[in-house]
């Protein structure tokens, strides 16, 4: 949010913004750190909220360097706050799949789905705003392209939220166009927007696809041709002509793993030093030894990697400045060398700001010989997609990974690049029975561990999916799809409308059923009458709830912060004190991350305990 004065929050732009500027080491205000043209590093002066700071309605971002095309009165043409956003309506827009939870918060949203109707010189107006801007000829169409990267990734109970919320999204974006039809009258017809999906280590893909976009019909693409060892964009090429990424698993019974780590990481780093020292060291800008300097560790957990931060930190940092003594019995010249200096452990976690892990993954691509280089970097799952290092050459496992696409992507991180071949080394504890399963069989688990792969799980109409998820994902769709219900305020407009919304929500609903990869028709019958009957169930609470505060004098609003004075219809997932049940049913996710706890987690109201102490 773009934040103002007074509101004392700490995660507005306008915070942010102001932060940063009195003090250069706070984290910048967007999630870039250089200009997208020239590369020149964002300082303060490249940010600047119009039209003061005190109400500020946009952060704009310009370049330092004047040689820039998108310097001086020339801003960037970057949106990175989400009231600009709604009110711009970009042509490209790059998210993730959270924020799909906004839908029943935030009245703008729709606008991004298109039905834009009216227009200013600051931007487009959607139905939330009724009385803002002129109108236009036509409403604007909604996205016509959807790009979905890494698609493996949404699965699970994030996957599962995703596709009952894909519902909503595609009833938006769905438009209906007058063709003719072989020269004779038009003919409605119902245009989707096209997605095409990005994905990797996943089996079964197309029972994922119709879970989550409820498509049939899907086109791998480019089609396979004659050959199956050239897909167009990758090639089969035999590792006697490029060397592939070469697996080495490590386990020693008897031996505490930490133990075990520590010995493989000091070997690693006094092998790789002999090497660059052989090989030129500094002297030779493009040492061939260079992607292996860098330990790439990776853990299953934050207290596995807790623990390792530790023994690097201080018994290897200590211990490798001496490590090239260690030699065989009669050996004149050792496998290693002494490393004198260590850099700083870098950690890529979700404990660590964003800016840091900005601040990490720029340092790994420096070359040994460059101020800032990486000696060990730790991390967890985080850089199992999107970590593109072409320098990166050498990874330690720390255990086998809880699923066989988690290892692919993880290690896969290491040797990007033909001429920086990739080593893997997994250290296995023979004592845990899945590890020792993978060391006994470990050439022919890797020699065909794409076969292992897991299928997605994504189950968007589950029983325990529609308690969580179908309130947000109904009301979403409600109130972006009648002009009445869209502002603030128009949460009390259900009952002039009900017949057409309910009539309308039951057909995306049940088509969205209809479409989806059930097992038998028994559970698909079994799961329609349910989202029916708790669609209608849901409606009829909606009017409750706003009839009992409009009896009470109330007014009604979506959610607590659009105004101030109105009581909210939709409440958060943690909340216990409600008037009554039917206020409980309306609970939603502001993230669609939130939906699997890890604890149980017991709330008392410090009311209810003055009650009973008394």
């Amino acid at each position: 949010m773009m934040g103002h004065k007074g509101d004392r929050r700490s995660d507005s732009a306008r915070s942010k913004t102001r932060q940063f500027k009195s003090d250069p080491g706070k984290p910048m205000p967007i999630p870039l750190e250089s200009c997208p043209r020239c590369g020149t590093p964002f300082e303060p002066a490249s940010f600047t909220l119009l039209p003061d700071d005190d109400q500020p309605s946009e952060l704009r971002v310009v370049c330092i360097n004047f040689e820039c095309d998108f310097s001086g009165d020339r801003p960037l043409p970057i949106l990175a706050v989400d009231e600009p956003i709604y009110r711009r309506l970009p042509a490209f827009l790059i998210a993730t799949v959270d924020k799909f939870a906004s839908l029943p918060f935030t009245g703008q949203t729709g606008a991004l789905l298109g039905g834009a109707s009216r227009f200013d010189d600051f931007g487009f107006y959607g139905a939330s705003e009724p009385r803002q801007g002129r109108p236009l000829e036509k409403p604007l169409s909604g996205p016509e392209l959807v790009i979905q990267d890494e698609l493996h990734l949404i699965s699970g109970p994030l996957g599962t939220m995703v596709g009952l919320y894909e519902t909503a999204i595609e009833a938006l974006c769905t438009r209906t166009t007058e063709h003719p039809a072989d020269g004779s009258e038009a003919t409605a017809q119902s245009m989707r927007p096209k997605i095409v999906a990005s994905t990797a280590t996943v089996r079964q893909a197309q029972d994922q696809i119709q879970a989550l976009f409820a498509r049939s019909l899907t086109e791998v693409f480019p089609p396979p041709g004659p050959d199956r060892r050239d897909s167009f964009f990758a090639q089969v090429v035999p590792v006697d002509r490029v060397p592939g990424r070469m697996y080495l698993g490590i386990a020693s019974p008897g031996r505490n793993p930490k133990v075990l780590m520590r010995r493989v990481w000091l070997a690693l780093m006094g092998a790789a030093e002999r090497a660059y020292r052989d090989a030129g060291g500094h002297r030779n800008k493009r040492n061939p030894t260079d992607p292996y300097m860098t330990v790439l560790g990776y853990f299953n957990s934050l207290r596995e990697l807790g623990g390792a931060r530790r023994i690097l930190e201080e018994e290897v940092q200590n211990t490798v400045k001496t490590y090239g003594q260690r030699k065989r019995i009669g050996e004149a010249r050792g496998l290693f060398q002494d490393r004198r200096t260590m850099s700083e452990v870098v950690e890529l976690t979700s404990r660590v700001s964003t800016d840091k892990v900005a601040q990490a993954r720029a340092r790994l691509s420096h070359a040994a010989h460059e101020t800032g280089r990486v000696d060990s970097a730790i991390a967890t799952n985080m850089i199992s997609v999107g970590l593109d290092i072409p320098r990166l050459g050498l990874m330690v496992v720390l255990g086998q990974p809880k699923t066989h696409a988690e290892y692919i992507q993880a290690t896969s991180r290491v040797g990007r690049v033909d001429d920086k071949p990739g080593l893997v080394v997994t250290l296995l504890n023979v004592h845990k029975p899945r590890d020792r399963s993978h060391y006994e069989r470990f050439r022919h688990y890797h020699e065909t561990f794409y076969r292992s792969v897991e299928v997605s799980s994504v189950t968007p109409f589950s029983a325990r999916a529609l308690d969580r998820g179908l309130a947000g994902a109904m009301v979403g769709l409600a109130r972006h799809s009648d002009a009445t219900l869209t502002p603030s305020r128009g949460v009390e407009a259900l009952a002039g409308a009900r017949v057409d919304v309910e009539r309308a929500l039951l057909e995306f609903f049940a088509d969205r059923v209809d479409r989806q990869p059930f097992a038998d028709e028994a559970e698909r019958a079994e799961r329609l009458h349910s989202v029916r009957s708790r669609v209608v169930d849901l409606l009829d609470s909606w009017l409750t709830v706003v009839s009992d505060y409009q009896d009470a004098n109330v007014e009604v609003q979506y959610q607590r912060y659009e105004l101030r004075t109105p009581q909210p219809l939709l409440r958060e997932m943690l909340e216990e004190d409600f008037e009554s049940p039917h206020q409980r049913k309306f609970r939603a996710n502001r993230s669609l991350r939130d939906v699997e706890p890890e604890v149980d987690l017991y709330i008392k109201p410090l009311s209810m305990s003055r009650k009973s102490d008394g």
